[in-house]
């Protein structure tokens, strides 16, 4: 072998030199180890889009109350409105309401029934006065009666002393009648005195007959004022039992009549609640969008949504589905790295602190079932004290979650995924509730 060929030999071939790939080798599998026992982040994605924290500042639908026909339209899709701005007018559709003096004709219905009920007032105030009448003339002829028949027991017994002196008179006279008559008999006197003695005892016994009657017409009118007395009585109930009566009808009269009244407030509270729905407001500030309805005269169901209002402050959340096998990793409180569709972003995963473009949040809710596509759904709020979110996010836009779990080294987790093991179980620590709250 010449001497060039064998220079050009050594030299692609360099068996004469030594070699430092054994150095880069062990210099390689040392940096290799040494990386094995760095820390890593577990983690796992899911994809979501940018929502809101609360359910009021999400688009809102604007519906309509009572069903009409739109006769004129204040704004237009795109319109940035302020709270209460007039969006739409309707006019009515319905009979019942055509009436454009419907709420005066019933305010003089309403007032008309309550002067019904003032006269049913005053008729109860009326049979009232009439009870109390009836309770003081009652009172009044009973103490004339009381005093009538108190004269007439004690002119009962004046009448029965009267009789027992009669009939003691007419014993009298009947002892000396039938004595004198002995006497006539045996000739002691004469005819003369003997009709004398039968004149006295008949004399006696007329004033007996006559005491004895008027004893009776006496007893008789004792017996007629006490049925009186009952008679009053009873007919001092009766009068003041239709009094009563008429009190209690006029006391149902007025409670059905303030019924009616009560009916008739409701009624044109309605009525005036209904006119103020013929022109629909906005609900917030917003902007003006998804209008249903395409120009003047179409008619409007009731319920039937007209436009939807974005608000225009927004606290901006993520919402995230996270599959059945990753939602026990998720907690509220648990931080969450966030990239959003529109702003590039360099992502190391398992080193947050080294990636670039993402964005904080905080795991705020966690529902407790799932959605159509069996994930659970959870909200991300922007977390205060990282860098602050984009303020071009638009709700709806799209977003991917990089869900932060425990510290393990590189070897760990390799020795997870080459087995399929699921990442370690991890919740934050949360301060817990007083008791006392």
């Amino acid at each position: 072998m010449d001497t060039q060929s064998y220079k050009s030999h050594e030299y692609v071939y360099r068996y004469d030199r030594k070699s430092r790939v054994k150095y880069w080798l062990w210099g390689i599998l040392f940096g290799l180890a040494i990386l094995l026992f760095l820390p890593w982040t577990q983690n796992f994605r899911s994809n979501g889009l940018v929502t809101t924290l609360y359910q009021d500042q999400r688009p809102q639908q604007v519906n309509t109350v009572i069903g009409g026909q739109l006769i004129k339209w204040y704004v237009k899709e795109g319109d940035v409105v302020k709270a209460g701005d007039t969006l739409i007018q309707l006019s009515e559709v319905k009979a019942d309401y055509l009436d454009p003096a419907l709420l005066e004709r019933t305010a003089e219905q309403l007032q008309g029934k309550s002067q019904s009920v003032e006269f049913y007032k005053q008729k109860a105030g009326t049979a009232e006065l009439q009870i109390e009448a009836l309770d003081k003339g009652i009172g009044l002829k009973l103490e004339q009666l009381k005093n009538k028949l108190n004269q007439l027991e004690l002119k009962v017994q004046a009448d029965s002393a009267e009789t027992v002196a009669a009939n003691n008179d007419l014993n009298i006279a009947r002892v000396q009648y039938e004595r004198q008559r002995v006497l006539f008999d045996s000739g002691v006197v004469s005819l003369v005195q003997l009709e004398q003695r039968n004149q006295s005892y008949q004399s006696a016994l007329a004033k007996k007959i006559s005491a004895e009657n008027k004893l009776a017409n006496t007893k008789q009118d004792l017996v007629i004022t006490r049925l009186e007395i009952r008679a009053q009585v009873q007919d001092n109930l009766e009068k003041k039992a239709k009094a009563e009566g008429d009190r209690l009808q006029s006391l149902t009269a007025i409670a059905s009549g303030q019924a009616e009244i009560a009916k008739l407030k409701n009624l044109y509270a309605s009525y005036a609640i209904r006119n103020g729905m013929y022109y629909i407001l906005a609900p917030q500030n917003g902007q003006v969008i998804k209008a249903k309805k395409a120009g003047l005269g179409e008619y409007v169901k009731e319920g039937e949504m007209i436009v939807e209002i974005v608000p225009e402050k927004i606290a901006y959340a993520v919402e995230m589905f996270v599959r059945p096998l990753d939602a026990p990793l998720i907690h509220p409180g648990q931080k969450v790295r966030l990239l959003f569709d529109g702003f590039p972003a360099i992502v190391f995963s398992g080193w947050p602190n080294a990636s670039y473009g993402t964005f904080g949040g905080i795991v705020t809710a966690v529902e407790r079932n799932t959605n159509g596509e069996g994930k659970f759904r959870v909200l991300v709020k922007e977390d205060p004290n990282d860098k602050p979110w984009p303020y071009q996010l638009q709700v709806g836009a799209g977003g991917q979650g990089i869900a932060l779990l425990k510290d393990v080294p590189i070897w760990y987790e390799l020795w997870r995924n080459i087995n399929g093991f699921p990442a370690d179980y991890y919740k934050p620590t949360a301060t817990t509730p007083s008791k006392n709250k």
